[in-house]
């Protein structure tokens, strides 16, 4: 690619900025600032606090905040003069725009869709999140304003939607699929998809290897956020049930400390 083509791929990649705008317009649609209805009431509350036993608290909702801010700030930076040739940028940014806009996407599907349309539209989500936070882990940070900006906005996206999806498609298994069931079998399966999680959680920690302890933290500990509050949720309110909870809490801490453990690398066998 010469040299004028690639400053014109270069500038064209800077739609991100159009796709975080557009996230954020849909996160406004999506909390009913423009009169629609607010997320957790849609779908009947199926996506509420209180619809199954792995929603988490109302509080952990918080966390979007902090992404859209992360994002924000990210699609700001990479559109620096400095930013718009380096190699990482120009690979990965397409992919954090394409994430931008999925977000959006899975917003108005609740809104204006179905609960199967959420479903769809927060796994292909996950995916192009998992996609995106492998290629920053193949191609390493260059300093603190790639680990930040792109490492920890997108981990912190990837693991918080990694624990969304659970609940989700519980939600949509508890409102569509699934008659109702006893307290007891709800905390089995609840207990059963948090080990699910948790080798979730591990499964990333082990897929990043290699990469600095900010990039693999950044995804536990969203998941560990959800999770907490997934915990407090079925302590303080209904369903109330201290299983899961406690299931919850181990998980999270399992989840927290994975990304911690340094595994030696092998030693080569001596040819005799």
């Amino acid at each position: 690619m010469n040299a004028a083509a690639r400053s014109g791929s270069d500038l064209a990649r800077q739609i991100v900025i159009s796709a975080v705008v557009f996230m954020i317009i849909a996160a406004m649609v999506g909390v009913g600032l423009f009169g629609g209805t607010n997320v957790r009431e849609l779908q009947g509350g199926a996506l509420d606090a209180d619809a199954t036993v792995l929603a988490p608290g109302r509080s952990a909702f918080s966390i979007w905040s902090v992404i859209y801010i992360l994002m924000i700030a990210y699609a700001v930076w990479q559109a620096l003069p400095g930013q718009r040739a380096r190699d990482r940028q120009r690979r990965a940014g397409w992919w954090i725009a394409l994430t931008a806009v999925l977000n959006g996407g899975w917003l108005l599907a609740a809104q204006f869709l179905t609960l199967p349309a959420t479903v769809i539209a927060i796994v292909v989500l996950l995916v192009a999140l998992a996609a995106t936070y492998r290629l920053l882990v193949i191609v390493p940070a260059a300093g603190w304003g790639d680990r930040l900006l792109m490492d920890v906005t997108v981990g912190i996206h990837l693991g918080w939607v990694s624990l969304a999806t659970v609940a989700n498609v519980t939600a949509w298994l508890a409102a569509d699929i699934v008659p109702a069931v006893d307290e007891r079998t709800q905390v089995l399966w609840g207990v059963i998809v948090l080990i699910v999680v948790a080798l979730v959680g591990v499964g990333i920690a082990v897929g990043t290897r290699g990469a600095g302890l900010v990039t693999r933290l950044a995804p536990a500990l969203a998941m560990a956020w959800g999770l907490f509050w997934i915990g407090v949720a079925r302590l303080t309110g209904e369903p109330h049930t201290v299983g899961v909870a406690v299931t919850t809490f181990v998980v999270a801490a399992v989840i927290v400390v994975a990304p911690c453990v340094r595994v030696p690398a092998r030693t080569p066998a001596l040819v005799r």
